[in-house]
């Protein structure tokens, strides 16, 4: 065959260069798009490690910050009883990173050879604010240790919300935030030395070491590693038979719970609310007494008012946290009572966790199960009623918490565990310090 004409072959190289155009224009879109998804890919992963993994608890860090806190005590910058065996003889030996959340450091040590957490608010010194009431102090101006005290008392006061008064002042300096409850309950103590008294460097403070709790954790705490610590009522390990050895312990933390509840209800001048309850923010000593170890969302009475006097539209709007109040439809306005209470919310997401069938098992049927059952369904459901009616509520919940304290006191004498030296006994700490 003959070659084909001159238009045919001009033609077809017009359309081979059409096509490679064509093809060129669409690699270049693809690769284009390609470059595009990468970058949105690779700034969102750093977006996800700033927000969310800049906060990981890591040990390296963690030497890092304490390093850092020495630093500013050997240049003046902060002072503190537990700086010069922090800093200079090394009688406190960091052990390991125990978390960070929203700032917040907690880190396991020894403190001449006890156990101890280290934790502050925030990480460095510097961040904190300073008094405000020293923003008024004459130049060269020396502080006494009592007008110190007396200036942060007013700081702590602002800060939950309460009036400034001369005899609640004089209450809150003699006994202290904890003090008004001292002997009774369980809440993180500031300790010394690792034996005692208040210990602190800078903005770093020592607790006593706790066993915190876990949502995932169907006891909620570490029981067998309190049990093996030494002095639990059921020391030496939970063993054969174990189960029920811990549902012993439950009960009596339980009791431990309805303790502390007690206390922040009648301790202190006003009520304390507690508008965080999970299992997280609690935690036991190995008397099993429960202790409140974040207290960041409780406030006192006129502060809880103040935050539940809100416009609203339905009654959701008037929940704040686990504190929630009644919306008045008609006005478009939240109620400042505060309808449930820190007892029915610890009913709610504590003990009806703790008491299921689910987790019973066989033993679910029993008379007295199948009572604490119902007393947990009851408790969990009874609030403290309108204003009109608070005295009425008061008294219903007050019914409730007996009856619960004397169903848990029966289970553990049924058990086999008697009272003496268990939660119902007054154990010399106090429920209502608070860590700020």
């Amino acid at each position: 065959m003959g070659d084909p004409p001159k238009w045919g072959r001009a033609w077809g190289g017009c359309v081979l260069r059409w096509l490679g155009l064509r093809l060129c224009r669409r690699s270049t879109l693809v690769f284009a798009l390609l470059w595009f998804g990468s970058w949105v890919f690779l700034n969102g992963l750093v977006m996800v490690h700033r927000t969310l993994l800049s906060d990981y608890c890591t040990n390296d860090k963690s030497r890092r910050i304490l390093n850092r806190l020495c630093e500013e005590y050997r240049e003046g910058s902060l002072t503190g009883d537990m700086c010069e065996d922090l800093c200079v003889h090394g009688r406190v030996s960091y052990q390991r990173c125990l978390y960070y959340e929203n700032g917040k450091k907690v880190i396991e040590a020894r403190w001449n050879g006890s156990p101890v957490v280290l934790k502050s608010k925030l990480e460095n010194f510097s961040s904190y604010e300073p008094l405000g009431l020293l923003e008024y102090q004459e130049p060269g101006e020396e502080l006494s240790p009592l007008d110190m005290v007396f200036y942060a008392t007013l700081e702590i006061r602002n800060s939950l919300g309460l009036e400034v008064g001369n005899s609640s002042l004089e209450n809150l300096l003699s006994q202290g935030l904890g003090g008004a409850a001292a002997g009774r309950g369980a809440v993180g103590r500031i300790v010394g030395g690792g034996a005692g008294g208040a210990g602190s460097c800078g903005h770093f403070y020592a607790l006593e070491y706790l066993w915190a709790g876990h949502a995932w954790d169907q006891n909620i705490f570490p029981l067998e590693e309190v049990s093996v610590a030494g002095e639990s009522p059921l020391s030496g390990g939970l063993g054969s038979g174990g189960r029920w050895r811990a549902r012993e312990m439950i009960h009596r933390i339980a009791l431990s719970f309805l303790d502390m509840v007690w206390h922040f209800d009648h301790d202190f001048t006003h009520r304390l609310h507690l508008c965080d309850i999970k299992p997280e923010n609690f935690a036991i000593r190995k008397d099993l007494t429960v202790v409140a170890i974040d207290v960041d969302m409780a406030f006192f009475e006129p502060k809880m008012k103040d935050l539940l006097d809100q416009n609203c539209s339905s009654q959701d709007d008037c929940n704040f946290f686990d504190c929630a109040s009644r919306c008045d439809l008609r006005k478009k306005r939240c109620s400042r009572r505060r309808r449930n209470s820190n007892l029915q919310v610890i009913c709610e997401k504590i003990f009806r966790p703790w008491f299921s069938p689910t987790l019973l098992g066989a033993k679910a049927g029993l008379p007295l199960q199948v009572e604490l059952q119902k007393a947990v369904q009851e408790c969990s459901e009874t609030d403290r009623g309108e204003e009109e009616e608070e005295q009425r509520g008061e008294r219903r919940s007050l019914d409730v918490q007996q009856h619960l304290h004397g169903i848990l006191t029966r289970l553990l004498k049924e058990g086999g565990v008697t009272e003496e030296g268990g939660a119902t006994e007054r154990t010399g700490y106090a429920h209502t310090s608070l860590n700020f």
